[in-house]
């Protein structure tokens, strides 16, 4: 059986505490997309890791986690991350598709040069390399894993792809070429701890769905930032919906039987792009410092989070590009505070409200339209059963459930991996 967690929104909606919590009844965690621009938080018995590659399985010692080929696998920061669990006494078990590309050095400078040239007009990238590293993959001027292993000739095709790229470097950004072999040696000094890892995780995985393993795949950011389907051109580079983790994953379209959508129960967003419900000054900063176990600051930059009161509009929108079975909703135990709860339920547009989610021209020019809700204005943090919770916080619930149209499953009231309700 394949379970997939995705996220419904902007990113960072608490994926990373469903997949922890869900891969205790998986055999296998796979990440599928994205790389190391974008990071899940898990807190448990054993500490609080902010994964940026790693699979969120990796806490449990019973868990193959595998990084599959839509990876874009940046080696300093793999190993980093997995050297920082060593010390922290976690030794996963971990897997790397011999298919995987490999993000190389210049494709994060490229992606610091080209935001510095754009200046205000820029994207917000976290300028990890993810945007040259598409690029340059579907170019077909990338390397993959198992290049690693044939010395001589990924240095061969190094020089061609160098001959290409300080022309760029040279003529739009003015700065100094690039050393081929400087850049191979630092690639190749990894590959000896990487050859052990490297597999056709493929067909690892297709040979354990056959065997009847569980399988959990784990998406970066959310349906807002998908290149198709989401707020183009403030978008990631690789697909974070649920029907990519077939190719990501290289695994059978049929296999997905549950996708669950992750749901914050207010907005937040990292980087560019119209956010409807944006909040501003004191306001902003009371629900943003409320949010998450350390507030609402980026997992990888570090960056305040643009935050606001739940948008339906377009979670409904992301649930359904999901083909969501179930949701997540996250994060309700920091709204607590309040009297009343505004929740976005239209969009205003030249004069005329509407209740789905337009593309990006038509989105620009949106208002929201806001439907009030009464607070429960207590803790909840940490409730273990629906009950437990206030009449207006299960109304709050039940009022987003029939937004969007598909049933919470589960309700995470607090950061560890305990605080979860189960429906």
């Amino acid at each position: 059986m394949v379970k997939s967690v995705v996220g419904a929104n902007w990113g960072d909606e608490g994926k990373g505490k469903m997949t922890d919590l869900l891969a205790a009844e998986s055999d296998i965690v796979v990440r599928y997309q994205g790389g190391a621009n974008a990071g899940h938080t898990i807190i448990n018995e054993k500490g609080r890791f902010a994964l940026h590659l790693l699979p969120s399985g990796v806490c449990y010692d019973h868990i193959t986690n595998v990084l599959a080929a839509g990876v874009a696998l940046d080696l300093e920061r793999f190993f980093s991350e997995y050297d920082s669990l060593a010390a922290a006494g976690v030794h996963p078990k971990v897997l790397v598709s011999d298919r995987a590309q490999l993000m190389m050095p210049y494709h994060v400078l490229f992606d610091q040069l080209e935001e510095e040239r754009l200046g205000a007009k820029s994207f917000g990238s976290t300028k990890s390399g993810i945007a040259p590293f598409y690029s340059d993959k579907y170019l077909k001027i990338g390397f993959q894993v198992c290049e690693l292993f044939e010395p001589e000739r990924f240095r061969a095709r190094l020089k061609e792809v160098l001959d290409y790229k300080n022309i760029i470097l040279g003529a739009v950004y003015h700065r100094p070429p690039l050393d081929a072999d400087e850049i191979f040696e630092t690639m190749t000094a990894y590959a000896a701890r990487l050859r052990p890892m490297a597999t056709d995780t493929a067909l690892y995985l297709q040979r354990a769905i056959a065997d009847g393993k569980k399988v959990l795949l784990e998406a970066q950011l959310g349906a807002m930032r998908d290149p198709d389907n989401g707020i183009y051109p403030y978008v990631t580079s690789s697909s974070p919906i649920a029907g990519f983790g077939c190719v990501g994953a290289g695994i059978p379209p049929r296999s997905i039987e549950q996708i669950v959508a992750v749901v914050k129960a207010y907005s937040s967003c990292v980087g560019a792009g119209s956010f409807v419900t944006e909040l501003f000054g004191d306001e902003a900063q009371e629900l943003r410092d409320r949010g998450g176990d350390r507030g609402e600051y980026g997992a990888t930059t570090g960056r305040p989070r643009r935050v606001g009161w739940l948008d339906l509009v377009a979670t409904r929108y992301g649930v359904r590009m999901q083909g969501a079975t179930d949701v997540a909703l996250t994060l309700i135990d920091a709204l607590g505070y309040l009297d009343k709860i505004p929740v976005c339920t239209g969009y205003e547009i030249d004069g005329t409200v509407v209740g789905e989610f337009p593309s990006t021209p038509s989105l620009d020019r949106a208002k929201p339209v806001y439907t009030v809700l009464d607070g429960w204005k207590c803790d909840i943090r940490g409730a273990k059963r629906w009950e437990d919770l206030p009449e207006n916080a299960r109304r709050y619930v039940e009022f987003i459930e029939n937004a969007v149209g598909v049933r919470i499953a589960y309700l995470s009231t607090g950061p560890r991996r305990e605080d979860i309700i189960y429906r």
